[in-house]
């Protein structure tokens, strides 16, 4: 029986959306909360669920096997594919949240672009930043959750861990593959990497 209503109550919200020009690609694979909220002009893609709480303004998009929950999508944003956006997460107009991108209590600014494989947890995010693939906020030590602040127009190398609390300030660049550990002052370049070490005509060991 629960079974039932559960589908029927599916049904029913595909409907209305599609009442409302939401354009579902497989609509049958979508999943809707029954407080979900969702503009003009709006595109959702096979296997996306909305839990709880989801607010979609206009002209946005959301890729394939993205789950969104309790958070806030202005217009002209993107998201997905595979992306997880979790409670109290604000993306702003015209940013951009790529496959394989989690992000958690944060706000994302105008024009920001996160395209891959990273987490976001408990960050401001100011507009058109570029966060690299495979950046992380290590906003967790153990005991309490700590702030991640990136200001206006920063560029995020790959692979670079964010260690909260810290603050990147307006028009800076992180080098790739770096460890933050303190505050970066605006118009800089930080980054904390080893000497490259190379041996030549090097042979390995026989067994």
């Amino acid at each position: 029986m629960k079974q039932i209503n559960i589908k029927t109550l599916q049904n029913k919200l595909r409907n209305k959306f599609s009442k409302q020009s939401v354009k579902m690609i497989g609509p049958e694979t979508i999943f809707f909360s029954k407080d979900t909220i969702i503009g003009k002009n709006v595109t959702v893609e096979p296997y996306v669920v909305f839990g709880p709480k989801v607010k979609v303004g206009n002209n946005v998009t959301i890729k394939s096997f993205s789950h969104l929950e309790n958070c806030k999508i202005e217009n002209k944003s993107e998201v997905g594919p595979y992306a997880r956006i979790r409670p109290g997460t604000i993306l702003k107009e015209g940013s951009k949240v790529g496959n394989f991108v989690e992000i958690k209590k944060s706000t994302i600014g105008k024009r920001s672009k996160i395209s891959h494989l990273t987490y976001i947890g408990d960050s401001e995010i100011g507009n058109s930043v570029n966060v690299g693939a495979g950046t992380i906020t290590c906003n967790y030590d153990g005991v309490k959750k700590n702030k991640t602040k990136i200001k206006d127009n920063v560029f995020i190398g790959s692979n670079t861990s964010l260690i909260a609390p810290v603050k990147i300030d307006k028009d800076s660049i992180i080098g790739a593959g770096s460890v933050i550990t303190k505050n970066v002052n605006k118009n800089s370049l930080a980054l904390t990497r080893s000497s490259q070490i190379e041996i030549k005509n090097y042979k390995k060991k026989n067994k």
